[in-house]
């Protein structure tokens, strides 16, 4: 699984990082909420970790910003600030865990399985961009006209959707959608792309999934000028 830490003091974010990985999380770091929000919108996390008090952009601004811009990638703020004034602006934002400083390691790491474990709860259940409207819930793609999705073409298409504009790997997208299923392989990922393809077509959709077989796709809108 993937983060984002975002802590501006060194030492503590190269420890934090070192336990992370050890954890087997695969661990991007930004050390100001400036730097946060660029990586924040141009990956993809599975969670992300911010301190509240940092330069250039503070923890409550940038998530703000990262859940304005419709991710709902599961964050937990941390903070050396214990009032109660403090953990309420944080959720109020959009935060889904917090910890105040200092915290035992162990609590961190069973928050992060919580909440990763309980993403889906929190997800809207209708995602939209452009004229096209995914319900999760129904497995149904809209536009012109509708078609119904099957499971995995339905979880691959909410994920593109989430991190719309990002180029996601191969890789990435076969671990989020198919890390469990033992027998599966990576090729698997192209199909289920044709597939979809093939159904945003059918729809009139202004969306399109670019990329070529091993290599990242990005969905976005097309550009009709």
């Amino acid at each position: 699984m993937k983060l984002l830490l975002a802590e501006d003091e060194k030492e503590l974010s190269r420890a934090l990082r070192a336990i992370l990985e050890h954890a087997k999380y695969a661990v991007d770091t930004a050390y100001n909420g400036l730097e946060a929000l660029k990586l924040a919108r141009s990956n993809a996390y599975d969670a992300m970790i911010f301190d509240i008090m940092m330069p250039k952009m503070d923890g409550i601004e940038l998530l703000q910003r990262v859940r304005a811009s419709g991710n709902y990638t599961p964050v937990i703020l941390l903070t050396a600030k214990s009032e109660i004034d403090d953990r309420i602006a944080g959720l109020d934002a959009g935060a889904d865990d917090y910890l105040t400083k200092p915290f035992a390691m162990g609590e961190l790491l069973a928050r992060l399985r919580s909440m990763t474990r309980r993403n889906s709860d929190y997800t809207p259940t209708r995602l939209t961009i452009g004229s096209v409207t995914l319900d999760t819930e129904e497995q149904e793609i809209r536009s012109e006209n509708s078609i119904r999705l099957a499971g995995k073409e339905s979880r691959l298409m909410e994920f593109l959707m989430q991190n719309a504009g990002k180029a996601l790997s191969t890789e990435e997208l076969f671990r989020h959608i198919w890390g469990r299923d033992e027998n599966a392989e990576p090729k698997i990922v192209w199909m289920y792309i044709s597939f979809l393809r093939n159904k945003l077509r059918a729809i009139n959709a202004d969306l399109v999934i670019d990329g070529e077989e091993n290599g990242s796709f990005t969905l976005h809108q097309e550009d009709t000028a």
